[in-house]
């Protein structure tokens, strides 16, 4: 698109001497990490103005005149997802397939585009493109031969999901889960519910709404669409048999739809997976891929999102679970779950290192003694508690009944934890690094694979 075509589209002024710079690159919103010939998006932070680092830019979207070629608007953000919207119905076969959760929808993304893409050329959320920035740069990310487009939804406030729902709008949408994740902005589950369930709500006559049978929240939001229905989990229209798992809590199971079951051995560990990956197969059958296709690619798919229960195995034996992109208690206590089968399947001494998990509100200290009492009764053999936020953790193994017999450390920040680690941690412990992205864990988890990377798995598969 000109500039000319950027600035009809939006609402925006563009000076004629550059009105007819083309771009034909994506959107971004950080000079570090420009795209060739894309568009800068300058938004003015609290403590950082983009419109300062536009020199060099090859054309932008900002609120006032800049060293390069800009086209100028009120609002930078509601302008960027004004031309995401532009874009995404220019597109001609473009199939837009959404989804929020509370926990899981990352991993639920990454099954699914990778499903899709065996299909069409298809474009997926990256990283944490999940809010009112992310959403249309994603979508800014396709072109014209997209077939897929896979958005991940957050909400952090009512009307949210429903807002980037116009940006991007669903053929397709499923909701995951609900649980505590962000109830400190809230303020209950059924208010999660109440937001994630916008993105049913935003779903043409046409459409599938892909709802988990086995989340009674979830369940009910059916009554919120006039679209079709297909649900997945225990009892839905895609579920799964005969569950087991292998000693690196890899699960393989039997997929099920209409009556047709056939084998999945998922690469990637925790029990957890098994919901994660009957959401991307609901989603994908929505889209009309057969049931054998979709186990075939499940089994086939590979981690692509970072720090996301990441297993690698150093030269020495020492295993290391990275899961510290992000925590809330359901979470944390699957990442548990793996952890503790693996020590017990292994022999391993099983490490957990916890550190607090944000945006619990009110349910902070609760949420944290729920995690720390969950690892009390799966054994774990060590919990290094990361900070004062975490110290509920501490709280919920010290009053554990039956009394829990592990070791904990409570430690006063990472970096204290960190010297445990490096001090303490032998190489046939099994050792998860989990907590909210804030608290940035994964320095842990990194110093430990810093030592030997001579071996390396990661969801399971042997790389070099």
């Amino acid at each position: 698109m000109t500039l000319r075509e950027i600035a009809d589209a939006v609402d925006g002024t563009v000076r004629p001497d550059v009105a007819d710079v083309v771009v034909s690159g994506p959107a971004y919103v950080d000079t570090r990490a420009a795209l060739a010939d894309g568009l800068f998006v300058a938004v003015a932070g609290e403590r950082v103005d983009g419109h300062d680092y536009a020199d060099g830019a090859h054309a932008v979207l900002g609120s006032r005149e800049t060293s390069a070629p800009t086209v100028v608007v009120a609002d930078p953000v509601v302008a960027l997802g004004r031309l995401a919207r532009h874009v995404v119905d220019r597109i001609p076969d473009v199939t837009v397939l959404a989804l929020t959760g509370s926990q899981g929808k990352t991993g639920t993304k990454d099954y699914l585009a990778q499903l899709l893409a065996a299909t069409g050329p298809t474009v997926a959320t990256a990283g944490n493109h999940n809010n009112e920035l992310g959403v249309p740069l994603t979508v800014l990310a396709a072109d014209a031969q997209t077939r897929y487009l896979v958005v991940e939804m957050g909400a952090r406030g009512v009307g949210h999901i429903a807002y980037l729902c116009e940006i991007a709008p669903p053929e397709v949408a499923a909701v995951v889960n609900v649980g505590t994740a962000h109830i400190g902005e809230f303020g209950s589950r059924d208010a999660i519910a109440m937001a994630k369930g916008e993105i049913v709500e935003a779903l043409p006559v046409g459409g599938t709404a892909v709802l988990n049978a086995g989340d009674e929240l979830v369940a009910a939001m059916a009554s919120r669409t006039d679209a079709r229905i297909l649900t997945f989990g225990r009892g839905g229209d895609v579920s799964a048999r005969h569950v087991e798992v292998d000693d690196l809590d890899r699960p393989s199971f039997e997929l099920g739809h209409a009556g047709s079951w056939h084998s999945v051995a998922l690469r990637h560990t925790g029990s957890h997976q098994v919901e994660n990956a009957l959401a991307a197969a609901a989603m994908a059958v929505a889209v009309g891929l057969p049931i054998d296709q979709v186990a075939t690619g499940l089994s086939a798919a590979a981690a692509s999102s970072p720090k996301r229960m990441e297993l690698h195995e150093r030269a020495d034996g020492l295993l290391v679970i990275n899961d510290s992109y992000n925590a809330n208690p359901a979470s944390t206590t699957s990442a548990i779950e793996a952890l503790s089968v693996i020590g017990r399947r292994s022999g391993r001494r099983t490490v957990a290192v916890l550190g607090e998990m944000r945006e619990l509100g009110d349910s902070a200290h609760g949420g944290h003694a729920e995690v720390g009492s969950a690892a009390a009764a799966l054994g774990i053999d060590v919990v290094v508690v990361v900070g004062e936020p975490a110290a509920g953790i501490a709280d919920g193994l010290r009053s554990a009944d039956p009394p829990w017999h592990g070791e904990a450390i409570v430690t006063a920040g990472r970096d204290e934890a960190l010297a445990w680690v490096r001090k303490n941690v032998a190489s046939r412990d099994v050792v998860l690094v989990k907590a909210s992205n804030g608290v940035a864990l994964w320095v842990i988890a990194e110093e430990l694979l810093a030592r030997d990377r001579a071996d390396h798995v990661e969801g399971g598969a042997d790389t070099p």
